[in-house]
């Protein structure tokens, strides 16, 4: 009975994510590349995309949270935790920004490409999934990456809040006693902020693959939230306390793309102990699975590997940081930029907005060395680029903008 139920909330998690590898493979919905057009083209439209996904899996999460399907203090990881780890979140985020724009692309879009037949992300997975794995399951790797910067974390209930959360936070400053009311209104008001910006942009109202990929992205976390929080995945949780050897990772989850490479790790590591699966798991093959179906109906799997021994360095070092950073921030673009986003946590937003620096940045300096070669000292590419994302006064940069 509990095996059965296990493999019915497997398998509908499974169908959620071979849409969504298909949908992110057809739209080429991509944080990266949604970044990379923006800071090198000025094009916005597929950063709306990305936005859109976050708004609607803020509205599909509240809804689903008013309903009392879900509940979101208890989730895996813990987003709404009282303990804000301000150097986690920052750090974790900047090293997967550098790591993402290395490695073509964040966890979600390893496995698209992946699937298509991209080798260079099979690379990408395993060293990401290595250092993911390490930090995890080595008391060193533990202590040179969470205790180094377990200081610079903020216990929120010394000052009265229980919850992260950024309504929970307000309703503490402002008093307010219902909390779902509060929840609510700034779901509301974000949303609604995020749409009138999103749809103000021509050139994505105008596509409707973008529209509609942003749409069913926000809807698969949800779905993710409902088959993990829901009726099965309480019956589910339930079940596996009388089992002799429950699966790991169990409990109210959606997407994210970060911890799970390491926890393929675990699972060879194991021979594939079938106690080994998580949701996680199921997650990463139902996109690599879903990005194949689409590439191979559609004529566009291609066999690709490194051009380069540069660019395979790229893509490992990129790998490494994407598993640190993931581990740190306790989510990637995808599990921390719209699963973690979907909860309204604080932390969310902080490494969120550290990833999108740091790969922007990243960017940058790569074009200065590319365009001015051995005349871009790293130094200068950072003092040039720094001043083009104007977070430094521009007669400070040392090379021409290009």
């Amino acid at each position: 009975m509990e095996d059965q139920l296990i493999i019915e909330m497997y398998g509908y998690l499974l169908l959620v994510t071979v849409i969504v590898g298909g949908v992110a493979n057809r739209t080429n919905f991509c944080t990266m590349g949604a970044v990379s057009d923006w800071v090198n083209m000025g094009d916005k439209s597929r950063f709306y995309a990305w936005m859109f996904a976050i708004v609607i899996a803020i509205l599909g999460t509240l809804l689903l949270q008013g309903a009392q399907f879900i509940d979101l203090e208890a989730t895996r990881p813990s987003y709404r935790s009282s303990t804000l780890a301000v150097g986690q979140y920052i750090v974790g985020g900047l090293l997967f920004g550098v790591g993402m724009t290395l490695g073509s692309g964040c966890g979600n879009k390893t496995m698209v490409r992946l699937g298509a037949g991209n080798l260079k992300s099979l690379v990408v997975l395993l060293t990401m999934g290595s250092a993911a794995y390490l930090i995890t399951a080595t008391d060193l790797g533990y202590q040179l990456t969470f205790g180094l910067l377990e200081p610079l974390s903020i216990n929120l209930t010394q000052y009265g809040v229980e919850s992260q959360e950024m309504t929970s936070l307000l309703a503490s400053i402002m008093g307010a006693e219902d909390l779902f009311f509060s929840r609510s209104l700034v779901s509301i008001s974000i949303a609604a902020l995020l749409l009138w910006v999103i749809f103000r942009n021509q050139a994505f109202r105008n596509d409707l693959e973008l529209v509609v990929g942003g749409a069913v992205i926000g809807l698969a976390v949800v779905a993710a939230w409902f088959i993990t929080g829901g009726p099965l995945g309480s019956s589910v949780l339930e079940a596996v306390e009388f089992m002799d050897n429950p699966p790991r990772g169990m409990g109210v989850q959606s997407l994210t793309f970060g911890a799970p490479t390491g926890e393929l790790w675990g699972l060879i590591l194991t021979g594939f102990d079938a106690s080994m699966i998580t949701v996680g798991l199921i997650a990463i093959a139902g996109i690599a699975l879903g990005s194949f179906l689409y590439a191979v109906s559609s004529g566009k799997f291609r066999l690709e590997w490194f051009a380069s021994m540069e660019d395979f360095k790229n893509h490992v070092i990129g790998g490494l940081l994407m598993g640190v950073g993931a581990m740190l921030g306790m989510g990637c673009t995808f599990g921390q930029g719209i699963t973690g986003l979907s909860t309204l946590a604080l932390g969310s937003l902080l490494v969120l907005g550290a990833i999108l620096l740091s790969s922007a940045l990243t960017m940058k300096i790569q074009y200065y060395k590319l365009v001015y070669e051995e005349e871009a000292p790293f130094l200068a590419a950072l003092l040039s680029s720094l001043a083009d994302l104007r977070l430094l006064p521009n007669h400070l940069r040392k090379l021409d903008a290009v």
